[in-house]
């Protein structure tokens, strides 16, 4: 197949149709290694495409060369680009050398990046300008990477900033109390918890948020159009919050990459980012450049009920560390995040010296989220998994914590003093064909809890079933102190139970 599309080729027979087969043909391993001996020994009729009078045999070939990865073509390749005249077809050249070691040509790549950032744009050229500017970034970025800004906002800032941290629909509340007590001064929104400070340490010590977003000083809304929302970001404060986050300007561009949330179809999206990116390092003088593997910052552009876009800003330079415990995990495993929103909702509930148990421990993350906010007296954890016993001893371990875990069913558990609190996340599952299974997990569990616990003991579980802890906890003799909804989409809930006076 692969000698017989290149023979073809090669004879003129169909050679546009049979280059492009051949790049489909050369997927594979097999496929390459067959096109790599008929190549190996005769390069020159493959750099020979490159002369064709063909546009798009000189992309075809091109595009082969660098599948190929040989190094003798590095210089037929940059000769071609140079003297190239198609428009669509330049980007094929750069896209082929991203794999090979250009360094030598940097200088030359560097100064056709400027000559595309002067020239002016029309609507005919619009498109292959903006493509060739992407592949002449993302080559040089390949071979020499990025210049990284260091985030100093961890101090007190000359002015407010505007940010919202993303959070628990449902408990935004918990959130809003904790940057309140912080000092923070908390501003009206419905999306998450919006905040204005000087001062941002309390990112670091929050530990109930998923994501912050900065709000773009200038910029609010605009129109659903690339070059209008490029425009709007150009002329915004954006490069001055950059500068203010980082130390200050030090002359070096700040590299990004954009997530568009809309309801258009993955190819309108890609089209408008694309024109978007492209106005926006023409306007903004490429202090701000695209790049879609190696970036620090992501343009958030949110599209709003009156089909107009929100622009947001998120910081990849801002190291989080509050969870870097979190190494090993399994697919049940409950996000770290998620499981400090539940401590964080529990904690009046908790007691501190306790001794805590968890009989669902999987990687040991809800034992830990509650050590770090309330200190128990000894906690222990088991799991039917050893896998997940593993995981949870090498987080806690990366927590600096000290937990007892044991690779044992908690139904045949048995340990010589009682226990003042479980606090766990309930087996789950989404099929259907195991209800009777959890249900007969749920009315064990109760009916094994009351052997393990103290009479003033509490059980805390954060439960996707909470219909069947409602049931089978009040035949156990316990009683609901608080429910809280985490989630109705999964039908998920916080329960806290006590022994019935």
């Amino acid at each position: 197949m692969v000698r017989e599309l290149y023979e073809n080729a090669v004879r003129g027979i169909d050679t546009r149709q049979n280059l492009s087969a051949l790049r489909s043909a050369v997927k594979d391993d097999a496929g390459m290694n067959d096109l790599f001996e008929l190549v190996e020994d005769d390069l020159g009729t493959m750099t020979g495409f490159l002369d064709s009078d063909d546009p798009k045999v000189r992309k075809n070939a091109a595009l082969l060369m660098g599948e190929l990865d040989m190094s003798d073509f590095i210089q037929p390749l940059v000769d071609s680009y140079r003297k190239e005249t198609q428009l669509f077809v330049r980007s094929a050249y750069l896209e082929a050398l991203k794999g090979y070691d250009i360094e030598e040509y940097l200088p030359f790549f560097k100064g056709r990046v400027k000559e595309l950032s002067d020239t002016e744009i029309t609507p005919e050229n619009r498109k292959h300008i903006n493509e060739e500017l992407k592949a002449l970034t993302e080559l040089i970025v390949s071979c020499e990477g990025i210049s990284r800004h260091e985030f100093t906002g961890f101090k007190r800032l000359e002015a407010d900033t505007e940010g919202i941290l993303i959070t628990n629909r449902l408990n935004m509340d918990t959130t809003r109390l904790q940057l309140e007590e912080c000092g923070v001064k908390v501003l009206p929104f419905k999306g998450g918890v919006r905040f204005s400070t000087d001062n941002l340490t309390f990112l670091r010590d929050i530990r109930t948020y998923s994501d912050v977003l900065f709000v773009i000083p200038g910029c609010r809304t605009c129109e659903f159009e690339p070059e209008k929302a490029a425009a709007m970001l150009a002329g915004s404060g954006l490069m001055k919050l950059l500068y203010r986050l980082h130390g200050g300007e030090n002359g070096q561009p700040f590299y990004f990459r954009v997530e568009l949330k809309s309801a258009l179809d993955m190819e309108k999206r890609g089209k408008f980012v694309r024109r978007f990116s492209g106005e926006l390092e023409r306007q903004s003088k490429r202090t701000l450049i695209n790049s879609a593997s190696d970036y620090e910052i992501e343009l958030r552009l949110i599209e709003n009920k009156e089909h107009k876009l929100n622009l947001l800003l998120k910081l990849y330079t801002i190291e989080d560390e509050r969870f870097s415990y979190f190494r090993k995990h399994i697919a049940a495993s409950i996000k770290p995040v998620n499981a400090a929103l539940l401590v964080e909702l529990a904690k009046e509930y908790m007691v501190s010296d306790a001794q805590v148990l968890d009989p669902f421990c999987g990687v040991g993350t809800m034992l830990i989220e509650r050590q770090k906010a309330v200190k128990a007296n000894t906690s222990y954890g088991l799991d039917i998994s050893a896998e997940a016993v593993a995981g949870a001893k090498l987080n806690t371990e990366a927590a600096g914590q000290i937990v007892h875990y044991i690779n044992r069913d908690f139904f045949t558990f048995e340990h010589e003093y009682l226990f003042d609190e479980i606090f766990t996340d309930m087996p789950f599952a989404m099929n259907d064909k195991v209800t009777l299974e959890l249900d007969n997990i749920y009315r064990r569990f109760f009916t094994c809890a009351d052997r393990h616990l103290t009479m003033d003991g509490r059980i805390i579980i954060y439960s996707r079933n909470p219909q069947m802890a409602v049931k089978y906890s009040k035949s156990a003799g316990y009683r609901i102190l608080k429910r809280i909804v985490i989630s109705e989409k999964n039908n998920a809930e916080l329960i806290i139970f006590e022994h019935e006076v």
